[in-house]
């Protein structure tokens, strides 16, 4: 016979409230907030930390706000290096943006790599109480076989990949783009929705210390007989750290998305660069990697049968810019107070309604200014018209202004200026799909 005290230990150690796959800026944000109300919170984490992402690590500052929320320090002191605004380039034009003066969100934004800004999260997840598991590989959902309610996940837990279940009354799938768990529940992408890819890399150059994010609006394929425009933008983000983040984002709504390989035509972009820049192939310090953008709820429902869908596995990436990680703690925020009120119910049905609110919640907030952006995505999709907003919008700086808070979801809900009010009109009557 076994020491039941050590099976004891060993279960408890495997149940608990509620169970979150998945320690990027999505699951760790749910489970800072889960444990900061008092629950028994497992952060389920496939590969240990640091850990690569592809990314532009440039935070808006919807993102910023996030950070603030969750008590981590932002200081300059503690690495995080600050920028002002967007500086967009495009048309023959430059014209630099400053953050909109807002009393909903702070006027600066950050920048950090993202392989040390997922681990400061995690561990201030830890550090409130959720209880993280590095190298533990999630699997199968397990199903109660009456109802087909999630009621835990199987696992292969550390180096040894050593069988585990996990048990809780609730799962929050925040295991990213392919999203397995969601998968084996059923839930598949939307293919109509729009995707997007981000291809990104590394160079040592002296704009590292810039404090405008930048971006491109038009993209330029000039390898071939005639120089070609391409749907998407590309970005130049310094890292304050001696290198520059360059990388392209491209939209699946165009004939090129399919026949181009970007990695060569980062390549090609870069070449075409001031040569003081240092975005050169020896001056690149790790190599281009790429990942997928699931925009605008490109898989739904956000809750099914004990199942909640936060960030990149939710789709919930802005359609307008590629932002994910304001989003994904965002949408970790909303559920975790979801999950919160429903563990104070005293009834599953009680439990089960109040859960059944996370996908309405998630429509009231994104769902008008996502079908926005699908309609926007739309519309660059043709090189053509994105030539043309660009040369023409470009010359106007109030136009500009008040893209800027379009593009980057930047207004007051109350009290704003005439710009919030037409943004916050449009989101309104737009249908919330």
């Amino acid at each position: 016979m076994g020491d039941p005290t050590v099976a004891e230990t060993a279960a408890s150690e495997h149940h608990a409230d509620v169970i979150v796959v998945g320690a990027g800026p999505a699951g760790s944000t749910t489970a800072y907030h889960l444990a900061q109300a008092g629950l028994d919170v497992l952060l389920l984490e496939k590969t240990a930390f640091p850990r690569e992402k592809v990314c532009g690590d440039g935070l808006t500052p919807r993102a910023t706000k996030q950070l603030v929320a969750m008590g981590i320090d932002i200081s300059e002191e503690a690495g995080w290096l600050r920028n002002k605004g967007l500086r967009i380039v495009g048309g023959g034009h430059r014209l630099q943006l400053d953050w909109p003066e807002l009393a909903s969100y702070p006027d600066y934004g950050l920048v950090r790599r993202r392989d040390d800004f997922d681990e400061q999260l995690a561990r201030q997840a830890e550090k409130a109480g959720a209880r993280l598991f590095e190298r533990c590989n999630v699997g199968a959902p397990v199903l109660d076989e009456r109802t087909g309610v999630i009621t835990g996940v199987t696992a292969k837990l550390g180096e040894e990949k050593k069988p585990v279940t996990f048990h809780a009354p609730v799962v929050v799938a925040a295991d990213g783009n392919s999203s397995r768990l969601s998968l084996a529940m059923g839930l598949h992408r939307d293919d109509k929705r729009p995707m997007g890819v981000a291809v990104r890399t590394y160079f040592t150059s002296p704009r590292h210390e810039d404090d405008y994010l930048e971006s491109w609006l038009e993209l330029w394929d000039r390898r071939g007989p005639e120089d070609r425009l391409l749907p998407g933008y590309g970005w130049i983000f310094g890292m304050g750290d001696g290198t520059s983040n360059v990388g392209l984002g491209i939209l699946n709504s165009s004939s090129a998305f399919k026949e181009l390989d970007w990695r060569e035509v980062l390549k090609a972009w870069c070449a075409s660069m001031p040569e003081e820049w240092g975005y050169t192939p020896e001056n690149m310090t790790g190599p281009i990697r790429g990942a997928a953008l699931p925009m605008a709820f490109n898989r739904q429902p956000h809750y099914t049968r004990g199942l909640l869908l936060v960030g990149d596995s939710g789709g919930l990436v802005n359609p307008f810019n590629g932002e994910g990680i304001a989003y994904a703690m965002e949408s970790g925020q909303i559920a975790a107070e979801v999950i919160t009120q429903a563990h104070a119910r005293r009834t599953p049905a009680q439990r089960e309604m109040a859960l059944r609110t996370y996908p309405k919640v998630l429509k009231e907030t994104y769902g008008g200014y996502y079908t926005l952006g699908r309609a926007f995505v739309k519309l660059i999709g043709n090189p053509k018209v994105m030539k043309l907003a660009t040369e023409r919008g470009l010359t106007h700086p109030v136009l500009m202004r008040f893209t800027l808070k379009l593009l980057a979801n930047l207004t007051d809900p109350a009290g704003g200026d005439a710009m919030d009010r037409v943004i916050n009109g449009l989101t309104k009557v737009a249908p919330r799909a």
